[in-house]
């Protein structure tokens, strides 16, 4: 396995060590000891994990629970996203700022997205299957969506016609707004 840092310290890529032969691949996608020795430095327990599977031109985020906050391992399993983890933690130096790396099948590249950070993707392949652990329980109701065009984040998203979103990210708040409750 091997940890690349990022320019948000907290917000680590992960390449996993992978054997390939003419029949196909193996990769360990998941260990508890090696992910808290190299990654976190610290117990880390999952609690959940989600599937979805997402068509070209969709952007699902950048959403955040209040309460119950979560850490996310994301992965691709089918195609390609680009993801993002923008830092929303008030205290921290790198408040608002943001990460996007590209996930996809072919890179088997994972991302660790610590709690305090709002999370979403843009898929850029026909579709994508998008896989990732989370540290706490999916609750809805304290659930908060930043608006993904958020001038003062300033993603520099892949995007070159307009976005298919849902109605939860198309209502989605500034960071402003957010930061006043």
């Amino acid at each position: 396995m091997n940890v690349i840092d990022t320019k948000i310290p907290d917000v680590k890529i992960i390449e996993p060590t992978v054997f390939s032969d003419e029949r196909g691949f193996f990769m360990e996608t998941w260990n508890q000891q090696k992910f808290e020795e190299l990654v976190t430095r610290k117990p880390t327990k999952f609690v959940q994990d989600n599937h979805s599977k997402s068509k070209k031109g969709i952007l699902r985020g950048l959403h955040y629970q209040a309460v119950n906050t979560q850490g996310k391992l994301v992965r691709v399993v089918s195609g390609e996203v680009f993801d993002v983890a923008v830092d929303i933690r008030k205290d921290s130096n790198t408040f608002g700022q943001w990460v996007g790396v590209y996930l996809s099948a072919e890179n088997k590249r994972q991302l660790w997205i610590p709690e305090g950070f709002a999370h979403g993707f843009y898929v850029t392949s026909d579709e994508a299957e998008f896989v990732y652990k989370c540290t706490d329980y999916y609750s809805p109701k304290f659930e908060i969506t930043l608006k993904w065009d958020d001038k003062l984040i300033d993603i520099e998203w892949p995007i070159l016609e307009a976005p298919i979103l849902s109605e939860k990210d198309i209502k989605g708040i500034s960071l402003n707004n957010w930061c006043e409750k």
